[in-house]
């Protein structure tokens, strides 16, 4: 481990050799997935059309500690361990007492922190002959991790890329398809289910539930194909847990204990990976756990807590989680990844035991928030991560008000350089809150 004063490393050997499942150290049980036909809990048997064993098994298991096969690990330190920052000019020009640090994991070679599971996903499909994987994206990054690990294990991609991002960020259709991705604006005339929304509403400008539906029945009617989600589900929260567990070991090292953590929310994967592996002590260290969210799409802060579908059309299984509804159309905000109706189950379930708080934002104020940070860290966050920052520096000038000196850490989740059209807009004043 190297510590500057500002920048936590760890050392390849110190990088975490297990994921952390929460699933048994969760208040009160976890409600099963529904059958989308029979509604009935649905068996193992019911997803192997779509995902291999070994992740259904992971889905379900009961295990807290699951070992990282060396396979996945080998490309992990591509780019992991990821630093662990202190904001330090942040805290200057905010005048606070408080520490802020962010765990980065825009170093990734898609530049968020999606390929923690999207290479696990693609391994362990590959070692069950799985030839090509479908999924959707909302902002691209999925769509871009998903991209890169089928390219390493010599697999085929197909990504179902919402249509308003599709068009507001043509550079991430280029980093999949340079990675031999194929990129379908959604809603699309290549399924039965885009054909049917494409009927009633031709300018349908998409969400992240049509394009699940069509990613799922587009694997679940080719033979080796398999479809593979970038967050909700309790296998994917799982993988991403690595980042978590290294920042855990970065705070203990340089003798530190946050005491709010942050991170911003669509699905829950990235705010899952950096928060759960602190969750089950949180409330004997007195940690503030914050999930953030867009005004736009504001499924934990008003949406019901009821069994819904994942996708639009009603293929996938039914979960118990915060949902707006899956025929909810989002505004078409720039933080695309945070477009979803509804939240990982898990983290629903702690939202509703009070274990983690939630709070909604406007798109403008996050701006505000990402250009602040951008223009003393240097680094230019992603619309998504932008949601976390504003909620870190309204923490750190509260502490400023309160003259108290406290610890602040958030997950810096992607770099937005290929967002930049989207700081345009804010820069110009052609930005909207919705």
């Amino acid at each position: 481990m190297s510590f500057d004063g500002r920048k936590v490393i760890l050392d390849p050997e110190e990088m975490p050799r297990e994921w952390y499942n929460i699933l048994p150290d969760l208040p009160k049980p976890l409600p099963p997935p529904l059958h989308p036909v029979t509604k009935e809990p649905i068996k193992p048997s019911d997803l192997e059309p779509i995902f291999p064993k070994e992740l259904i098994k992971q889905e379900m298991s009961d295990e807290r500690w699951i070992r990282i096969p060396e396979e996945v690990l080998e490309v992990y330190r591509l780019w992991r361990p990821t630093p662990l920052i202190r904001a330090k000019r942040l805290e200057e020009a905010l005048k606070t007492p408080a520490k802020i640090y962010y765990k980065y994991e825009g170093v990734s070679p898609p530049g968020s922190h999606k390929p923690n599971t999207a290479v696990a996903q693609a391994y362990y499909n590959m070692k069950e002959g799985v030839e090509r994987l479908t999924t959707e994206t909302g902002a691209g990054q999925w769509g871009s991790a998903l991209s890169f690990a089928t390219r390493l294990f010599d697999m085929k991609c197909t990504v179902y890329m919402v249509k308003v991002s599709y068009h507001q960020k043509p550079y991430r259709r280029i980093l999949m398809e340079t990675w031999g991705g194929e990129v379908i604006p959604s809603p699309s005339d290549r399924t039965e289910s885009g054909r049917r929304i494409l009927e009633k509403d031709p300018d349908n400008t998409g969400s992240l539930g049509i394009a699940i539906s069509e990613a799922v029945e587009d694997a679940a009617k080719h033979e080796n194909t398999n479809y593979s989600l970038g967050s909700v589900l309790n296998h994917v929260l799982l993988h991403q847990t690595i980042i978590g567990l290294e920042a855990k070991k970065q705070f203990e090292l340089i003798d530190e204990k946050p005491d709010v953590l942050i991170g911003c929310v669509g699905g829950g994967s990235n705010f899952a990976g950096f928060c759960y592996p602190f969750i089950k002590d949180a409330e004997k260290e007195g940690i503030r756990i914050v999930a953030v969210e867009p005004a736009a799409c504001p499924t934990l802060t008003a949406g019901e807590y009821r069994y819904d579908y994942g996708d639009t059309v009603g293929l996938t299984p039914l979960l118990m989680m915060y949902t707006l509804g899956h025929d909810f159309m989002p505004p078409p905000i720039h933080a695309g990844g945070l477009r979803y109706h509804g939240d990982a189950p898990t983290l629903s379930l702690l939202v509703a035991e009070g274990v983690i708080e939630a709070v909604a934002v406007k798109q403008i104020p996050t701006f505000e928030a990402g250009l602040l940070f951008a223009r003393t860290e240097g680094i230019v966050p992603a619309p998504e991560s932008n949601h976390a920052i504003r909620v870190a520096i309204d923490e750190a000038l509260k502490a400023k008000e309160e003259g108290e000196e406290k610890v602040i850490a958030f997950n810096l989740s992607g770099h937005g350089y290929f967002d930049l059209a989207a700081y345009d807009d804010y820069l110009y004043g052609r930005l909207k809150d919705t």
